[in-house]
């Protein structure tokens, strides 16, 4: 009992070095987001398939993409692949700990929405079993605007 006890001691201080959930008023979510990165993480919108942020997205080499709400670490671009759907691919988080899922049925069927653990913003649908030859067989297809990246090397902003 008592190697249990030290053993939850010892995983207290982990645990309290996490992040806190980012808590706003829908007021300061507007002042802070463009009109659009608000559409999307805080009214589940999507954007528009084969806009400027799927473009700059192919452009980016080596980084990290951060929650474009909150910072929140999401994924990395080890994980990002080419899917031709119109909207940046990946088919694993980086950091697990900042990306949830929820059963999503609007539009008339079953979906997986993913969001950011931090602030609960919105940022796109996962799907799996389409056959892409990556090693989850999942894509996770995110809207652009919900993103910021943060180049390999660049200190990460709070």
């Amino acid at each position: 009992m008592k190697s249990n006890e030290s053993t939850a001691s010892a995983a207290a201080p982990a645990a309290s070095t996490a992040p806190a959930k980012v808590e706003k008023t829908e007021e300061q979510w507007r002042k802070e987001l463009t009109p659009e990165q608000y559409r999307v993480l805080r009214e589940a919108g999507t954007e528009r398939a084969f806009g400027a942020a799927y473009d700059e997205f192919k452009k980016q080499g080596a980084g990290t993409y951060v929650c474009g709400g909150c910072g929140a670490e999401l994924f990395s671009s080890k994980e990002k692949f080419d899917s031709h759907c119109g909207w940046p691919s990946f088919y694993d988080p980086a950091n697990a700990k900042n990306v949830i899922t929820r059963e999503d049925n609007s539009l008339g069927g079953k979906r997986t929405e993913v969001l950011c653990a931090q602030c609960n913003g919105h940022l796109g649908h996962v799907f799996t079993g389409e056959g892409f030859a990556t090693p989850t067989d999942k894509r996770f297809c995110i809207n652009g605007v919900s993103l910021k990246f943060v180049p390999a090397g660049a200190a990460k902003k709070p």
